[in-house]
Parts: structure tokens; sequence; C-alpha cells
């Protein structure tokens, strides 16, 4: 015999209700909407809150009550199904509410027109924002796809044609631009293409790094906040981490072997993860990268976009539905991703490759209806022979420095906010000399960015001291 258990075992989402308010259509249809609007539902009349069956007296009159308010009601119109159950004898009506392709889903009444959508167990009126994503969801478009006012001819791609040359061995072309869904034939870009732009002019493209002092938050060690395009934000949050995190090794026979905290690879899935798969209609909003003694925590706007949560699920199953294909699809031929969306796998199989990796350490990940939670818990193997090694590190570093990388780093530690152009003319080289110099010294882990293009200034990381303080002595 079929119980109420086994029939909510079935459903995404689920309300009950003792009986049908014929004077108070809102009070159901509010459901009905945001089941629709969302991942689906269903309503079980006959059944009181605490899901006890109290059965109803007359299921074909609650059938056709329930048609008539849903059309007289609801625009457009959900897609649904009666279904009734006879439970210990009594009769239960499931309102079984089907995921619409038409969204929003508004309840039109009282003078009244509002789509619902469902957040936990309630049915809550749509956001400014959600109510974006309801109608881009009901046109079949995404936001990466939407034409912006710029024009190509007045933005770069430097920065991706230089990753694209570097990542893949293949000559950037411009007719990628076009290909990859950044521009449109007249010349528009697409948000996508604002994205990827030099100077990206989306002000919510942005993260927020601090290094905290501890296990939580309180004192920050270092931090840093940056705007621009997406594959600069990428490049600036594996410095961050790299001059926030300890590398240790171990003393073998023939020399030593590295054994760092985090899985490189893991972190760079996780953050590539964050910057694609984030919510850009919510303006005002980042990515923030936040490290603790014992673990990296990264944390975007926007939650699932098939609005599930992740911790509830498999991630093995978890499907490759993307809020932003055209980002996804440009990230994929960079070679920063796999197509096939196997991305949080990738983060715990590469973290589990750590030599020392314990069940304990097995990254998490977090999602409630507006955020999503990436956390890597730190490789911290305490035995004899591991140690912390910024001295070795540092004799190694500045052995690798050239004499005018060594310059450069004297200019910055007197004047954190001197700009390129003022280095190349003190040192009577090209500034495009001076950008090589300044990554080296960056991916190096000796020197971060902090704040923007015109108003930021630089910061030497504290290998960058170790650096300097050597030099001086």
């Amino acid at each position: 015999m079929t119980t109420i258990q086994e029939l909510i075992a079935e459903c995404t989402a689920y309300d009950y209700k003792v009986a049908l308010e014929e004077s108070k259509p809102k009070s159901w249809l509010k459901s009905v909407s945001a089941f629709a609007n969302g991942m689906g539902g269903s309503l079980f009349y006959g059944v009181n809150n605490e899901g006890i069956v109290v059965g109803l007296a007359d299921v074909q009159h609650v059938c056709e009550a329930i048609s008539c308010k849903i059309r007289d009601y609801m625009d457009p119109l959900p897609d649904v199904e009666m279904i009734p159950h006879r439970i210990d004898g009594m009769y239960v009506l499931q309102l079984k509410v089907k995921s619409g392709n038409y969204t929003p889903y508004y309840y039109v009444g009282d003078g009244q027109r509002i789509a619902f959508i469902r957040v936990g167990d309630e049915s809550l009126p749509a956001t400014s924002e959600q109510m974006l994503r309801l109608v881009l969801k009901g046109t079949n478009r995404t936001y990466d796809s939407l034409l912006t006012d710029y024009k190509v001819e007045d933005n770069s791609f430097a920065f991706l044609a230089n990753t694209f040359k570097k990542r893949t061995g293949q000559e950037w072309d411009k007719k990628y631009l076009l290909s990859f869904g950044l521009v449109t034939e007249e010349g528009q870009l697409t948000n996508a293409g604002a994205l990827f732009a030099d100077y990206s002019p989306m002000s919510q493209s942005r993260l927020y790094c601090t290094r905290w002092d501890g296990k939580e938050k309180g004192d920050a060690i270092n931090d840093a906040e940056y705007t621009g395009n997406v594959l600069l934000l990428l490049n600036e949050a594996m410095n961050f981490v790299k001059s926030n995190t300890k590398r240790g090794w171990e003393k073998l026979p023939d020399g030593r072997k590295n054994k760092p905290e985090y899985a490189e690879r893991a972190v760079l899935e996780a953050m590539v993860n964050h910057f694609i798969h984030r919510d850009y209609t919510v303006m005002g909003s980042e990515v923030h990268l936040d490290i603790y003694d014992d673990r990296i925590v990264v944390t975007s706007p926007g939650g699932m976009y098939n609005g599930m949560l992740i911790q509830n699920l498999n991630i093995a199953d978890v499907s490759s539905e993307r809020r932003n294909p055209i980002l996804a699809n440009v990230m994929a031929q960079l070679d920063y991703m796999e197509k096939r969306g196997s991305g949080l796998t990738r983060i715990c199989n590469e973290t589990k490759a750590l030599e020392g990796y314990r069940d304990e350490l097995k990254p998490v990940f977090k999602s409630t209806p507006t955020q999503f939670q990436t956390i890597i818990y730190a490789n911290a193997e305490e035995e004899v022979g591991v140690k912390d090694v910024t001295k070795d590190v540092t004799k190694d570093v500045t052995k690798e420095l050239s004499e005018r990388q060594l310059v450069i780093l004297q200019m910055i530690y007197t004047n954190a906010s001197i700009t390129i152009s003022e280095m190349s003319q003190k040192t009577g080289v090209v500034i495009r000399t001076i950008k090589r110099d300044i990554e080296k010294l960056q991916t190096s882990g000796i020197l971060t960015r902090k704040g923007g293009r015109k108003d930021g200034e630089w910061v030497l990381t504290d290998l960058g001291k170790s650096v300097f303080d050597k030099l001086t002595k």
C-alpha cells in the first residue's frame, strides 16, 4: 500500500494542505507559481502540516475547483497533473506541478501580478534580480549572451589573446571573438565579451582576497581587491594563494621533495568554477577568496543553476547545467576546464592525490539559493623532516631574479604607488619589458597588486619582504 512518505520521496519539493482554500487561492497558488518557476513540486491535499493523512470528502470537486482557479489566476498556465491516491482508506489528491519552460509564471489576482520562487520550504515573491533570471530562462537566453552597448573597436583583448596562445600553443585570431560568442557581427560586445575585455567595464567582476590570522575571521594578515576581466581575476587569485600559503619540503638522500599545503590544480579548478558559474546579475557582488590557517574558502553569488542544494547531491551525479555557457566554453577552449562538467570531482581527486591526504581533508561544497561555497582543507601533515622553508625559498628566489628586477623591487619598496610608466622612465627600459619583470615578481610570489590600475598600489608579500631584507643586509 502506498504511503505519504513514499509519495514525497519522489518530489523535488512539496507542501501539505488539509483542504482546498477556494476563497483564498493565493494561499496555495503561490506554491504552484514557485514550483513552475523552479524545479517543480507537488501539493498534497488531505494531509495536515504534520504529514498525517486526514483525507478529502469530495476529490472530484477539489479537482474541478483547482482547474478553475489555475485557469483564472495563473499566467501563463503551468503544466500540472492531478493524481488521486487512496491511503489508509482515505483519499489524498496530489497536485503535481512540472518545472516550466515559459517562466516567469505569475499569480494574477487582487490587483497583483506576482511571480514566486521557492526558498527552502517557503514560496516567496521573486526579487528584481530573480525576475531577471526567470525572464532569461523563459526566453531561453543566458546573462552572458545578452548584448551590451560596448563596441569591439573601443576595447582590446590582448590578455585573452596572450592566454590563448600560452595555453593552447596556437596563434590567436580576431575571428574567435565572434565564434566564441563574445561579439556580434555588428561589433557589439555581449556580456561575456565585456567580461573578457582587457579593461572590463563590468563593475561586478570583482575579487576580494583575504589572508586571515588564524582559523576564523578576525585580524587580516594580508588582503587585496581586484576589478577587471575574468582572466586577470583568475591570475590574481592564484598569485594571492601562492603568496599566502606555506610550502614545505621533506629532506631526501639526494635532495628534497616539495610538499605543498594545497594541490594547485584543485585551487585553480575551484577558482575557475566560481568565476564561470557565479551569478553576474547580482550587481554590487564579487567572488571572495578567504585563506585561513587550515583551509581556503571560495564564495560566489548565486546558488546551483538548477535550484538544488549541492550538499544534498552526490557530486559525481551533478549535471553540467551552466548559468553562463559562453564563459564556460571560452574557459574550455583555454584548457582551464573540461566541457563535461567534472570540476568538483577534479577538485576532490587533485586534493586526494596529495601525499599525507586523510579523509577528513576531503573538500566540502555548500550552496544556498543565493551563494555557492567551496572549502579546500590544508594538507597540514606534521611529521619529522617537514618544515617551513621561507629562508630556503628566499635564497632560491633571490638567485632567480635579475639585477633590473631587484631594482624594481627597491623602487616599489620606496614607493608602493609607483606606476609601470615611471619605472620605465627611471630604468630606461621599455614598458613591455617592465611588465614582464612585474609578472615575474608576481608569479614568484614576491609581489601582489592591491586595488585598481589607477588608484591601487604594489604590495610586497612576506616572501617579498624576506627577499628585500636579504638584499639590504
